[in-house]
């Protein structure tokens, strides 16, 4: 298994981790090689991140998704804990998160077939438990017989407005559980604009988490979204409503 870790200095990675008090074991520190490996095998042939470089990959998306932590305490988080991610993309930040926190029930959700392809090949190759990649848009899976308000977690990395996102996302989210988003700009503008989308959607803003990555200038901003009561069922509306009309 540590065929890789001679030729990588992950100092930093850990260094930057201690600040999130997050320690890993060597062999989630393969992980995370193994995946990294992966990426930049895959992107070869595919288009997953602008960002190859292996310091900046554990910076901008590893760390960068393990940095949740700040928002939702994970290390208390057991089995019982069910997150799922929208928008997933290459695995961000879904597979980080479950690489440290192995307890967690992930899903990945993808609209595009190719990267759910990939995503599964990460999960079979660095075999990852309780954790799965589903194809589908936001909108198909969030009816009652389905995934609807069945996590105790949503997150999304996805860049769209917050309150687009948030009829993406809420839907997915228990009563009593939190919708996270991740936003590299500053928020007040757009989360003004999205308060009355996430008020009809049954959730409330509870905090906004600003920071920069450890060692880094790179601006953060979780916004944290509490599920205060059901979504009301005509959400989702259909594919493509909400980017296009957006809750107001």
């Amino acid at each position: 298994m540590n065929h890789s870790f001679n030729h990588y200095n992950l100092q930093q990675f850990y260094k930057d981790l201690t600040e999130l008090h997050i320690t890993l074991s060597d062999a989630q520190a393969e992980q995370f090689i193994q995946y990294y490996e992966m990426l930049i095998e895959k992107n070869k042939v595919m288009n997953l991140t602008a960002i190859t470089d292996f310091d900046e990959v554990l910076m901008k998306h590893f760390v960068d998704s393990l940095s949740l932590v700040k928002a939702f305490d994970l290390d208390d988080a057991g089995t019982e804990v069910s997150l799922i991610d929208i928008g997933t993309g290459a695995g961000f930040p879904g597979i980080p998160i479950k690489i440290a926190f192995p307890r967690l029930k992930v899903t990945l959700m993808d609209s595009l077939n190719k990267r759910v392809d990939f995503l599964n090949e990460v999960i079979g190759t660095l075999k990852l438990d309780g954790i799965d990649a589903i194809h589908g848009r936001a909108e198909d899976f969030a009816k009652p017989e389905q995934l609807r308000e069945k996590y105790d977690l949503c997150v999304s990395r996805a860049v769209a407005n917050l309150s687009v996102l948030s009829e993406y996302c809420l839907p997915y989210v228990k009563v009593g559980g939190k919708f996270i988003s991740y936003k590299s700009e500053k928020v007040a503008e757009e989360l003004q604009e999205a308060e009355h989308a996430i008020d009809i959607l049954g959730g409330k803003v509870e905090d906004q988490i600003a920071f920069t990555l450890p060692d880094s200038d790179i601006y953060r901003n979780l916004v944290v979204i509490d599920k205060i009561s059901e979504t009301p069922l005509k959400y989702p509306r259909k594919a493509g409503t909400a980017s296009k009309k957006p809750l107001k």
